[in-house]
């Protein structure tokens, strides 16, 4: 087999990252948007010592799981995958893309429970970040970077996000484009504006447009300011962030609130919340309501009983747990996100909390050698999962149950490998899906200590 051969292909599955793959000749072919099912004639577009690559010529026999995208760039952008799949088949998918990761990587037996899908396809982000880019005629344009690239995809009405979010993006455009706004260039390092950033609370309606920046006084935003909240009077703050790094970082350090308040408030589980622009806030709120409340049962906290919060942002997960009778210690690395989870213990009138900001492996390590001995622990921690120190101190404190979420399946099963070595089982598992039409998906898993 070679480039540019032209071979009858039958997809047999679909890999994690939203390829489909079949054979052909005992080699592993990987085709992008084909469903399991699929006959396709494949121009191999490059070929590996095991494997291959290729591209659809033409489908010969579509697989019954195939639907209309619905999407007018679904083939340029990066964002969904899964848009030409019917979503039973998605969520089937994914859940075999979860348990493969706990048998393969942490050769581990998982009793999960059916994955949890999600009501709504489309409209449910309340977040959105758009990169900038300049088009041929040097006008400002925005959308999502195209599949393995940092090419802007100039498309403002991606079904996945809140339809005035495009409005406003749109409008934020024409404003900058009427007053000569440089968009930046990651090549030369010049220019000023890098992504236009938005959030919304899901049950408040309250919008946060944040335009990050390589200057803080590179242009007067104010007139800006007041148009885009006179015409959305929805948008309660306005936050320049500053990012003067050569990174693919989308958010610097630094912000200044140009507009109302330093943050927009929401509910979740029945608990209020106040979102600053850098601390992290579930993108699909509804289903991640559903996925606490799992949490909240696998926890099972009895009076009395400490919850220890490791990685937690801004309170979430943990407020929306512990009851009166129960203590709550948070952890999170972002100083402004445990001043916000303060807060919200306040907003929320619980007392009986207290948050910590480091490293979660080096305070739970503190936490430690001051006693502490929780009888609950919950990790959410980032893509990278946790670290050695968090693992090492997680089973020193030997709590009676962890609760481990995650939205990277393969460093759940790593790091849940390691607390199984420690003296615990998992005894059970749920896969939560947040992020229909992505490669993306949660999973939630309860360990208890054997002795």
């Amino acid at each position: 087999m070679k480039k540019n051969d032209i071979i009858r292909l039958e997809i047999t599955d679909v890999t994690g990252e939203g390829n489909g793959v079949g054979r052909h000749d005992g080699m592993a072919i990987f085709v992008p948007f084909t469903a399991a099912g699929d006959v396709i004639d494949c121009r191999v577009v490059k070929v590996m010592k095991n494997y291959a690559y290729g591209i659809i010529e033409t489908v010969v026999k579509a697989s019954k799981f195939r639907c209309d995208p619905a999407c007018n760039v679904f083939k340029k952008c990066g964002g969904c995958a899964f848009r030409h799949f019917e979503y039973a088949e998605e969520l089937a998918a994914k859940q075999r893309f979860v348990e493969a990761s706990f048998e393969r990587i942490g050769k581990l037996s998982v009793p999960f429970e059916g994955i949890l899908g999600c009501d709504r396809l489309d409209s449910y982000r309340n977040k959105a970040q758009y990169p900038v880019g300049t088009d041929e005629n040097g006008r400002l344009v925005c959308g999502f970077y195209s599949r393995r690239s940092h090419r802007v995809v100039d498309y403002t009405d991606c079904a996945l996000q809140p339809h005035v979010f495009g409005e406003i993006v749109r409008a934020v455009l024409s404003w900058c484009n009427d007053h000569r706004v440089p968009a930046y260039d990651e090549l030369t390092g010049k220019g000023l504006l890098r992504h236009i950033y938005l959030r919304r609370g899901e049950h408040s309606g309250e919008i946060m447009l944040c335009l990050v920046v390589t200057r803080l006084n590179g242009c007067d935003f104010s007139p800006l300011a007041k148009q885009i909240t006179e015409h959305f009077p929805d948008v309660k703050s306005i936050v320049l962030n500053l990012n003067d790094k050569n990174t693919n970082v989308i958010l610097g350090q630094t912000c200044k609130t140009i507009f109302g308040t330093d943050f927009i408030t929401d509910t979740m589980c029945q608990k209020t919340f106040r979102i600053p622009p850098l601390s992290f806030y579930q993108v699909n709120t509804r289903q991640a309501e559903r996925l606490y409340g799992i949490a909240r049962e696998y926890a099972d906290l009895e009076p009395g009983e400490t919850l220890l919060d490791l990685y937690c942002g801004v309170g979430t997960i943990g407020l929306s747990i512990v009851g009166e009778d129960n203590r709550l210690i948070g952890v999170e690395i972002i100083p402004s996100a445990i001043e916000n989870a303060k807060q919200n213990a306040a907003l929320n009138r619980i007392e009986n909390a207290e948050f910590f900001c480091g490293d979660a492996g080096e305070v739970a390590k503190k936490l430690l050698s001051r006693g502490e001995a929780p009888d609950v622990i919950i990790a959410d921690p980032a893509r990278k999962g946790c670290d050695a120190l968090s693992i090492e101190s997680i089973l020193k404190m030997a709590p009676k149950r962890i609760v481990m979420i995650s939205c990277n399946h393969a460093t759940a099963a790593r790091d849940c490998a390691e607390l199984t070595k420690g003296g615990y089982r998992i005894v059970k598992g749920r896969t939560v899906d947040l992020f229909p039409r992505t490669t993306h998906v949660e999973c939630v898993l309860l360990l208890e200590r054997i002795n």
